[in-house]
């Protein structure tokens, strides 16, 4: 069978049908908005709003832009002072003179915490009716990034008075800290240094096996910022308070490599251990001769932490050289100001809580995986800098992302949906296309008239088209 040079590609078949439902989506959400501006003029205290009129505004959704007309009114506030409101805008959680969808923003922040500004502004605006630049994307994130923060600060303060919003109860929580250094633009770096440390904390509940040798985190809580010790100590504590109900966890376990930040966070009920990776790699790094690192190894596998100091000690005092010497006092300062931290938390002996149903204790140490995953992958390497705040900005949605909280954080953040009513109205099912040009019911129901778009010429050039 020839194939004629007239056949269509699929591939303009599909962009030729998406631009058609966007333009039929913009219509019907554009009657929908001026439906709700109606009805809200029909029911509202005409005492108190005075109508003055329409006034015409935009709307970017994930259909392109939707242009409609909602009616302004004139108040009274209660010392006299008239101002215009808009009644629709207030019930949409919006204010000003345009503003972009809950969706298309989740859209954006979405493929924003996977790559570059630059690249999630090409794949949002290829896979929707919408033009986006990558400074538009940048903006959602700093926008959403700020709103974050006063949520992380509230709960940081209702952490401090015990009036934390979490009901998950652990007898036994897990904690791992770790920090990556990012390097710093503009005025940041001017201020600061070349480069910054980005503190990170993970909390969890236990591990679920998954497969063979594969275990998963449950009830992951992540929370990452530039700031000092003390001020992430606090911010850390509200994030495990808003979902760990903190008073009823009897133990809690703490992992990091013994930075000074770090053990500010230990307390009377914390258990410290030195990250396994960190305390092993600290031998490698300082002991040069092979019989030395399996000697010092062993006597930190045997507990015998004591004995362990000594030998340091002594290899220090007999070694030949100046550098090797200092080596090994670098080493015993390391294993001295962490010597409560030097045995693991599953070797010690105490009588842990049972864990919940279906879950189990590991061994603590998936911090250098998650710091990669959550911040590295994204934030450092390909010549990436950034300034304070945006990094800040772009590490609270990257922390709710890889714990499957971004979804429902940014639903909570954007207010802008449709009422019930509204949204079954405009459905497949309750809307035909032949009812489209026509006012639906009886009487004026506070929809205007309104028409498909003109798209005969790519209609008739659709319809044309041969099958292939």
């Amino acid at each position: 069978m020839s194939v004629s040079e007239k056949l269509a590609n699929f591939n303009e078949i599909e962009r030729t049908i998406q631009k058609l439902c966007n333009e039929l989506g913009r219509e019907l959400l554009k009657i929908a908005l001026e439906g709700w501006d109606a009805e809200l003029a029909k029911n509202r205290d005409r005492g108190a709003y005075r109508h003055k009129g329409k006034r015409r505004t935009v709307i970017k959704t994930v259909m392109g832009e939707v242009g409609y007309e909602r009616a302004v009114y004139e108040t009274q506030s209660a010392d006299g002072i008239k101002t215009c409101v808009y009644l629709l805008d207030a019930a949409m959680g919006k204010s000003g003179g345009g503003f972009m969808s809950g969706l298309l923003s989740e859209q954006i922040a979405q493929a924003s915490c996977a790559v570059s500004y630059r690249t999630a502004a090409r794949t949002v605006s290829e896979m929707t009716g919408q033009t986006i630049s990558h400074t538009a994307a940048w903006n959602v994130v700093q926008l959403l990034g700020k709103q974050l923060d006063i949520q992380e600060q509230k709960a940081a303060k209702l952490a401090i008075a015990h009036e934390g919003a979490g009901r998950l109860e652990a007898k036994l929580l897990f904690e791992e800290l770790d920090g990556i250094w990012l390097y710093l633009q503009g005025k940041s770096r001017k201020a600061q240094e070349k480069s910054k440390e980005m503190k990170l904390c993970i909390a969890y509940d236990g591990a679920v096996k998954t497969g063979k040798n594969r275990y998963e985190l449950t009830n992951k809580v992540a929370c990452a910022n530039f700031e000092s010790g003390k001020m992430f100590g606090r911010r850390k504590e509200g994030a495990i308070a808003g979902t760990y109900n903190t008073d009823e966890t009897e133990i809690r376990c703490l992992n990091g490599d013994g930075a000074v930040w770090i053990r500010e966070s230990i307390t009377d009920e914390t258990v410290f251990q030195l990250s396994t990776f960190h305390r092993n790699r600290a031998v490698i790094q300082y002991v040069t001769d092979p019989d030395a690192r399996k000697n010092i190894l062993g006597l930190l596998y045997s507990k015998d932490i004591d004995l362990l100091l000594t030998v340091i000690e002594a290899y220090a005092n007999s070694a030949e050289t100046e550098t090797a010497r200092q080596d090994y006092l670098r080493l015993l300062e390391y294993y001295t100001s962490n010597r409560d931290g030097l045995v693991p938390y599953h070797r010690r002996g105490f009588d842990l809580p049972k864990p919940p149903e279906g879950k189990v204790y590991r061994r603590m140490g998936a911090m250098e995986s998650n710091i990669f995953t959550i911040l590295g992958n994204r934030m450092k390497g390909r010549r990436a800098c950034w300034s304070i705040n945006g990094g800040n900005n772009l590490a609270r949605l990257l922390c709710l992302k890889f714990t499957g909280k971004l979804s429902d954080a940014l639903q909570n953040l954007s207010s802008q949906v449709l009422p019930e009513r509204y949204a079954e109205e405009i459905s497949v099912n309750k809307l035909t296309v032949y009812k489209i040009p026509f006012h639906v019911g009886k009487g004026y129901n506070g929809f205007h008239q309104s028409f498909i778009p003109s798209t005969m010429k790519q209609l008739k050039e659709l319809v044309a088209l041969q099958p292939m």
